[in-house]
Parts: C-alpha cells; sequence; structure tokens
C-alpha cells in the first residue's frame, strides 16, 4: 500500500473510533478539527439539527497577514472560533480532533479556543 493511502486509512481508522462515542448537541456542540498541508479549519456542529453554529479557517480575510500552515495561526484560529462561538451562544463545546494527533497545530487551535473562552 501506498504511505500516503496507508496514512489516510489510519486517520480514517481513528476518525470512526472517536466518533462513535462523541456527537455534538445543541446544549454542547462539537468543535471539529481539519487540518490540511496549508491550511487549518475549524468549526463547531450541531450534530443534531445538522447545522454548523461557527467556523473559522486560515483562509478568512482576518488570517490573511500570515501563513496558513503554521501554529500561530492555528492558535489565531482557534481564538476566532471561539469568538464566532460566543456569539452563537456556544460556551462548552466538545473537542473533535477529526483523527489527527493531539500536537502542533491541532494542539494549538484547542490552546486558542480556551483562551478565547471555550470550555471542553
Amino acid at each position: 500500500m501506498d504511505k500516503c493511502i496507508a496514512k489516510t486509512v489510519r486517520r480514517e481508522r481513528r476518525k470512526k473510533g472517536m466518533r462513535k462515542t462523541m456527537s455534538g448537541t445543541p446544549g454542547r456542540p462539537r468543535l471539529s478539527i481539519y487540518r490540511s498541508l496549508q491550511h487549518i479549519y475549524a468549526q463547531v456542529i450541531d450534530d443534531l439539527a445538522g447545522r454548523t453554529l461557527a467556523s473559522a479557517s486560515s483562509l478568512d480575510v482576518e488570517a490573511v497577514s500570515r501563513k496558513g500552515g503554521n501554529v500561530a495561526t492555528a492558535k489565531e484560529i482557534g481564538k476566532a472560533v471561539a469568538e464566532r462561538a460566543k456569539k452563537a451562544g456556544v460556551s462548552d463545546v466538545v473537542f473533535d480532533r477529526n483523527g489527527f494527533r493531539y500536537h502542533g497545530r491541532v494542539k494549538a487551535v484547542a490552546d486558542g479556543a480556551r483562551e478565547g473562552g471555550l470550555k471542553f
């Protein structure tokens, strides 16, 4: 198996295992992270209603000043999604790392969201 395909398969397996027990509710929605090679995306999702309550990414206008694929930008994305979630009336979330390991940019988004006022 190709190395890139094997890496994706392992991430999907971790993702399925986590999502068996994790779900976003109206009282406590899910903060989902997606990390690509150049950008990072975060969104707060209510799974029961099937709605995205707040989102932020390194493609947003506020984050254009920095490159998308670094830890400093990821921390800013975490703060931005926390601010937007607060405007939507969300203070508690469930953190969904989406199969990615909890380090680097994923951890930076989580830390930024905590600094922004989200609890998880």
